[in-house]
């Protein structure tokens, strides 16, 4: 009888009724292979809070603008994510030469209007491309010509030596992060997952990537009271606790750090290093944020360089370095450009990492020649020098200014704290949530900073992320904003966050 209904069932759910010339027609129709119930569980485990629900709403508010909807205010403005050119910032001149003239070589190559060294580049580049047109592959790595001249600039900024071969391009950054986890998984489920260590707060790219392979997340918490530093014995901790459910395989730092702005000491990279040791880890260093340093007293020091002088018995660890074009003082997200620099790999596991990246063929070649102008930029004697190093220094000293301004006007909030952006792209704020925010938002069913980033996007059009998609301590509240909307708009910004939030405060009192 249950087979019977079943056969039933599965029929009447493969046809549709039509009528047509006064007669019901029954009409047999294919149903869907892929439901949210049959497709990859890891896939539906993915969380990506940069581009979450709030972000969404964000867009429909737009919409909501343009079709002449009232608002208590007259634009959005997206803080959410680090997309530096969306915000304002205007393209580097030299890049875009570059990149222009390699995309058009026959009409720009011989035009007046480009200067000597923007050709110059273009002509290296494009003489490592096949056919000479980054319209061609690469080869699977990267352009030739392209990794000898990052492996140059980590040479001149380590003052080591660099093997281009150790280098391979990727599609950004992330890209070349989610290829080298992939290599560290066992295969395994249950117990043997791998287990991956990473920052909280955490950039969201990290626990997707862990969740799309299955592997196991082990938390280690950043110290807020003390800038966000990254304290050794909480990373003993994190590792201990995890050993009973998954096998412990990458340490991931991220410095300067996303969404924290903190800037690790040599001595803290050192200790970091003698710990990767101890525990038999590979390590990740994401450095995509090196240009962006800012607080006095604070300087980037890449593990490369620290790991390379701490001598002979540091040199067998595994560390893959990470950098990207979307950062920095250039902020060119949409090209995807970035590479990863891997060391001390076993010669067989190099040839398996080859062989996957291989599968993808090559990651975007124009990306790559904008990767190549950030790492081989105008010297001193080049025509395009002073434009170059003018609109540098004014995207990194406004930059500057940017991140005093909103440390110092968050900390002038009540219940709210924040620590010195000393580096990268982001503030991240703790609010001292008024009990009845609280118990608000417990009725309400959502973590309170998420309430409170959807108030503050209603009411103001300020679109920030809440900290709970960065993860956070239990019982903390915090949200990731930008520092990249220019001066004047981010003043604008900063005043329409304080008015709601003292609204937001006598609400909740």
């Amino acid at each position: 009888m249950r087979s019977a209904r079943h056969r039933l069932h599965t029929i009447c759910s493969h046809v549709k009724w039509s009528k047509e010339h006064g007669r019901v027609n029954l009409v047999q129709t294919r149903s869907k292979v892929l439901s949210t119930d049959n497709i990859n569980p890891f896939v539906k485990n993915m969380e990506y809070a940069v581009r979450g629900p709030i972000v969404i709403r964000a867009a429909e508010i737009e919409q909501e603008l343009k079709a002449g909807k009232s608002k208590p205010f007259t634009d959005v403005i997206r803080a959410n994510i680090g997309d530096c050119h969306a915000t304002g910032q205007k393209p580097l001149t030299f890049l875009r030469q570059v990149v222009a003239i390699c995309s058009d070589p026959d009409r720009l190559m011989d035009d007046p209007k480009y200067p000597a060294d923007a050709k110059s580049r273009a002509k290296r580049i494009l003489s490592g491309c096949g056919g000479q047109s980054i319209g061609a592959y690469s080869d699977s790595s990267g352009v030739r010509v392209i990794r000898e001249d990052i492996a140059s600039y980590i040479t001149n900024r380590d003052g080591h030596p660099c093997n281009p071969d150790n280098i391979f391009l990727c599609t950004g950054a992330s890209d070349g992060i989610k290829t080298i986890m992939k290599l560290c998984m066992t295969g395994e489920g249950g117990n043997n997952r791998a287990g991956v260590m990473i920052p909280i707060p955490q950039y969201p790219l990290y626990t997707a990537t862990i969740a799309e392979y299955n592997a196991c997340p082990i938390n280690y918490y950043l110290n807020e009271d003390n800038n966000w530093s990254l304290d050794i014995p909480e990373l003993k901790r994190s590792i201990q606790e995890a050993r009973s459910h998954c096998i412990p395989r990458v340490l991931c730092v991220i410095n300067p750090g996303n969404p924290t702005g903190q800037v690790l000491s040599r001595e803290n990279i050192e200790n970091v290093i003698r710990f990767a040791k101890e525990e038999n880890l590979v390590l990740m260093a994401d450095e995509v944020y090196q240009h962006n340093v800012y607080a006095k007293g604070s300087a980037f020091h890449s593990f490369k360089k620290v790991l390379t002088e701490m001598g002979p018995e540091f040199q067998d660890i595994e560390l893959a370095s990470f950098m990207s074009t979307s950062k920095g003082y250039m902020g060119e997200c949409g090209f995807r450009g970035g590479y990863c620099e891997a060391i001390n790999l076993d010669p067989d596991v190099r040839v398996q990492l080859l062989k996957s990246i291989s599968a993808k063929l090559c990651s975007s070649v124009s990306g790559q020649a904008a990767m190549d102008v950030v790492v081989n930029p105008p010297t001193s004697s080049e025509p395009s020098y002073q434009l170059f190093v003018k609109e540098k220094e004014q995207v990194l000293g406004d930059l500057k200014e940017k991140a005093k301004m909103v440390t110092e006007t968050f900390n002038s909030m009540d219940r709210m704290s924040c620590n010195v952006v000393q580096g990268a792209m982001y503030a991240f704020p703790q609010i001292n949530m008024p009990p009845a925010a609280l118990e608000e938002a417990k009725k309400r069913g959502v973590p309170a900073d998420v309430m409170y980033c959807f108030e503050l996007l209603e009411k103001t059009g300020i679109c920030v992320v809440p900290g709970s998609g960065f993860g956070q301590r239990p019982g903390t509240y915090h949200f990731r904003t930008t520092i990249l909307p220019p001066v004047e708009k981010l003043k604008e910004m900063l005043e329409r966050f304080r008015i709601f939030h003292e609204q937001f405060l006598s609400t909740y009192k």
